[in-house]
C-alpha cells in the first residue's frame, strides 16, 4: 500500500465518521424526520436575571416588549428586556452561550424600514466604548448605540468580534442597545 492510497482512505474515513454518528443517533426516528427538525434554539428564559436598576445614574423603568420583540425573545438563547430612564430606551439581552442570533441592531432597524447610517466607534463621557449609528424613517431620526460586555470587564462594540471571542468560553454576556432621538443625542 502506498502513502497516497493510505491518505485517501484516511480522508474518506474521517469524512464518513460524523455522518455515521448522525445515522446511528437518528436510527430511532421515522424516515424523513430530520427534514422537520426545528432550527431555533430553545430559550433560556427559565433562568432568573438580575437586571440593572440604573443607567448613567438614572433609575430604569421596565417597559413591555413589543409583539415583534416577544417573538424574537421566544427563539433567543438568552433573556430580553426593555427599559427606559425617561430619555433613552434600553434593550438589554443576557446571553449564556455564543449565538448568531445576537446580531447588530442596525440589522433590526434596517429590517423595520429605517435608513441606516454607517456605524462608528464612540467613547461616552464615562470612557465606555460604543458602536453608534443613525436610523431614519418617516421624518424621525434616532441615534442607536450598542455594546456587549461580560462581568470580567471584557467588551465588544460589534457582535461578530464578540461571537468569535465567545467561542473560547466566558459568559454570561450583556448586550446593551440604547435608543434616543437624534435631537437629544450629544
Amino acid at each position: 500500500m502506498n502513502i497516497r492510497t493510505f491518505f485517501v482512505g484516511a480522508l474518506l474515513v474521517a469524512g464518513v465518521m460524523p455522518l455515521s454518528a448522525y445515522w446511528l443517533q437518528s436510527s430511532s426516528r421515522p424516515p424523513g424526520a430530520w427534514l422537520s427538525q426545528p432550527t431555533a434554539v430553545e430559550s433560556d428564559v427559565n433562568s432568573r436575571v438580575d437586571w440593572p436598576t440604573h443607567f448613567r445614574d438614572q433609575p430604569l423603568t421596565p417597559l413591555p416588549l413589543s409583539e415583534l420583540e416577544q417573538r424574537f425573545a421566544r427563539r433567543f438563547p438568552g433573556t430580553v428586556a426593555r427599559f427606559t430612564d425617561g430619555e433613552h430606551v434600553l434593550i438589554l439581552r443576557q446571553v449564556k452561550r455564543p449565538t448568531r442570533q445576537l446580531h447588530p441592531a442596525a440589522d433590526c432597524f434596517a429590517a423595520l424600514g429605517y435608513s441606516i447610517g454607517r456605524p462608528r466607534a464612540v467613547v461616552d463621557a464615562d470612557g465606555v466604548p460604543w458602536s453608534c449609528f443613525r436610523a431614519s424613517r418617516d421624518g424621525t431620526t434616532l441615534r442607536v448605540c450598542e455594546r456587549i460586555h461580560d462581568s470580567e470587564g471584557r467588551a465588544w462594540t460589534d457582535a461578530s468580534s464578540w461571537f468569535w471571542a465567545a467561542q473560547y468560553g466566558g459568559g454570561p454576556w450583556w448586550a446593551t442597545t440604547v435608543v434616543e432621538t437624534a435631537d437629544s443625542a450629544p
